[in-house]
């Protein structure tokens, strides 16, 4: 479902955007449109991107490296001997 709204523009800016969306052979709604979409599906993308990353984040990465040293063990000078 569609529906209008309405703008307030500068002079200058409506008449930039009007050469614009002529070079484009659309319609300033059109225009606008098309470019408020991309700008919510950016936005959608990023919001994405970042639950993925910390879902990432959250179960971790496993690099290697096995056995680690207890709390205890790391302390304890012999260990480094």
């Amino acid at each position: 479902m569609k529906q209008n709204i309405t703008l307030s523009l500068e002079k200058e800016l409506l008449q930039k955007i009007k050469v614009l969306a002529a070079q484009r052979s659309t319609s300033i709604s059109a225009l606008l449109t098309a470019e408020l979409e991309r700008l919510a599906k950016k936005d959608d993308a990023y919001l994405q991107a970042m639950e993925q990353a910390l879902a990432s984040m959250e179960k971790g990465y496993d690099f290697g490296g096995g056995n680690y040293l207890t709390r205890e063990e790391m302390y304890d000078r012999k260990n480094f001997r």
